[in-house]
């Protein structure tokens, strides 16, 4: 009896000892296979651009070139970039903030769901207002509202730093609703 014991445990031991190297090789070659396909993706994307402070980054891909275009003609051209509008202060969240924003622009262009015209995103608009509100705090601490109730910059200036009609007031308007 004591025989068959041993021989039985030898024979779980061998067919645990394969399966693990089975789940082994198959992870490894999962993870190869998404570190390699994105190692290219990143590459081909030219990610490292997106490292930078450099606005040309925001029109690697196509669909921003309008946008890209409206901030090179406008005022803000000559004293912000899109980072000092678009990206929170502090380097953490302002590469956190960054990863996300590449994450679903990639995803949306890659799936064709983006949509036209673009807009930008309620966490994304959050980040902006914060952004016009400290490089013209002078100018908004004068026309707040009372009682706290505060107005939204892009409700009216919804076309600073792009083409105009990019900013739609009505689709902003949908979107502070919600």
């Amino acid at each position: 009896m004591g025989l068959a014991v041993c021989s039985a445990v030898a024979t779980v031991f061998r067919v645990f000892s394969a399966s693990r190297t089975l789940l082994a090789v198959a992870l490894g070659l999962t993870l190869g296979a998404a570190i390699g396909i994105g190692g290219y993706t990143f590459v081909y994307a030219k990610g490292s651009a997106y490292f930078q402070d450099d606005p040309a980054a925001c029109a690697n891909c196509h669909i921003m070139t309008e946008q890209y275009d409206g901030w090179r003609k406008s005022s803000h051209h000559a004293v912000a970039t899109c980072n000092d509008c678009h990206t929170p202060s502090g380097l953490v969240p302002k590469y956190l903030n960054k990863a996300s924003n590449g994450f679903w622009h990639s995803f949306y262009f890659t799936t064709g769901t983006f949509p036209d015209p673009i807009r930008i995103r309620p966490h994304n608009r959050m980040v902006t207002e914060d952004a016009c509100r400290k490089c013209h705090a002078s100018l908004v601490e004068s026309i707040e509202t009372p009682h706290g109730a505060s107005l939204q910059c892009l409700t009216c200036h919804n076309s600073v730093g792009h083409p105009e009609g990019s900013g739609n007031p009505e689709l902003i308007r949908q979107e502070v609703e919600r």
